[in-house]
């Protein structure tokens, strides 16, 4: 934590994604005076490009498991003071669950034991037949099912919503927001401190820094003595064109692979109409960002959901995702430099209004939330090179 429980005049937030937006406003909450610099535009970066499922499923030790589904519990409330009266439609929140399923017998299998796994730590998660399948999503051409199951607590949000939202929320409170704006170096104290920011609009005097950058965090921590690692996370999704509600009452939805040597697919409706496609877990690594392979998802895709017949495939560039090297967040003040606060995590949809919670006390209060965050303080990184960390990462780093 840092030297002193004093709380901070001025804090500077690096990066305005939905976790950098959400700190910022939170911390502006408590009467902190808050200047957001971003590099571009707001939400421009990793949150641009996320499938934006709030969920706690695929999140496994328990631990890690329940910091997710705490935040999942929390955005209800998040959304209801953070959007224009309340209406949490207005960031495009909405809930009704996620229904995945399986025609393989032996995918079938490993769906039926994360159930199963997900059922003993108490997640509202439950098997159901083809035909409550069918019920649950009338718009979907199922095929055959093998083994489905239907998370009935999981939804969905619009990142660019939620930034702007927080964004509007900090400007309300006399917070700042720089965009276009670089970070070119930090001018740092004999105690490793950072005495100021320095950006490409000028220098900023902080008495906290805020480094929640995405895949920028790196270098920039680099330029504080700080050693954050990351491994390369590249995604695609695609969009449509708007089209009229598809589907009416799960909002996520995860489809198995066609039988033709291609993954699954998982697809969700946007608020302003256009359909989110991608392949593989949320998580899976891809490059292909061409005009023929967003032509193949949405036929896929199409496959499942017949109504999206006449839809146009429009294509989103490669999108790099903030991943940990272990895959799991990075969240704390730095022993090297006791007053920067890093703030580096993938799930950041599900999670940023945990995250943010925690951070704000503990950037304000000065009391450390250890019990949650212990297993996920930046030190665990300090003096390990790329290479050792690499080696000691979680086997699904990738999918956190």
């Amino acid at each position: 934590m840092m030297a002193t429980t004093e709380r901070p005049g001025h804090v500077v937030v690096i990066g305005a994604g939905i976790l950098g937006a959400s700190i910022a406003w939170r911390i502006a909450q408590r009467g902190v005076r808050v200047t957001v610099i971003d590099k571009a535009g707001p939400g421009s970066g990793a949150s641009s490009h996320s499938f934006a499922w709030i969920n706690a499923g695929a999140k496994e030790p328990i631990g890690y498991h329940n910091l997710n589904r705490r935040s999942l519990e929390l955005w209800t409330r998040f959304a209801e003071e953070l959007a224009p009266g309340g209406r949490i439609d207005e960031i495009g929140l909405r809930w009704g669950g996620k229904v995945s399923w399986e025609s393989d017998p032996a995918a079938a299998d490993a769906l039926v034991a994360r159930v199963r796994q997900l059922q003993s730590w108490g997640y509202p998660t439950r098997l159901i037949d083809a035909g409550e399948l069918a019920r649950l999503e009338p718009a979907l051409d199922i095929g055959p099912v093998a083994a489905a199951e239907y998370s009935g607590n999981e939804g969905q949000v619009e990142p660019q919503m939620v930034v702007d939202a927080c964004l509007r929320r900090l400007r309300e409170l006399d917070g700042r927001v720089y965009s276009d704006t670089g970070v070119q170096g930090f001018e740092r104290r004999d105690d490793g401190s950072i005495a100021a920011v320095n950006t490409s609009s000028g220098a900023a005097e902080p008495d906290a820094v805020v480094l929640a950058a995405g895949t920028d965090t790196t270098g920039l921590a680099a330029l504080a003595g700080v050693n954050v690692p990351q491994a390369e996370s590249p995604g695609v999704v695609i969009r449509t064109n708007p089209l009229p509600p598809l589907l009416y009452n799960v909002p996520v939805v995860y489809a198995p692979p066609l039988g033709d040597g291609r993954r699954e697919i998982h697809l969700r409706q946007c608020a302003d109409g256009r359909m989110m496609i991608g392949e593989g877990d949320q998580e899976s690594l891809a490059e292909d960002d061409s005009q023929g392979h967003a032509d193949d998802l949405l036929a896929r895709a199409r496959r499942y959901l017949p109504g999206l017949a006449g839809a146009q495939a429009r294509p989103v560039p490669v999108g790099w995702r903030p991943m940990p090297l272990d895959g799991y967040p990075v969240l704390g003040f730095a022993s090297e430099t006791p007053n920067l606060y890093v703030a580096l995590t993938h799930s950041g949809v599900t999670l940023a209004p945990a995250l943010s919670q925690l951070a704000a006390q503990e950037i304000c209060d000065g009391v450390a939330a250890d019990a949650v965050l212990g297993p996920y303080r930046p030190q665990r990184f300090a003096g390990v090179t790329a290479e050792q960390a690499a080696a000691t990462a979680h086997p699904r780093a990738g999918h956190r």
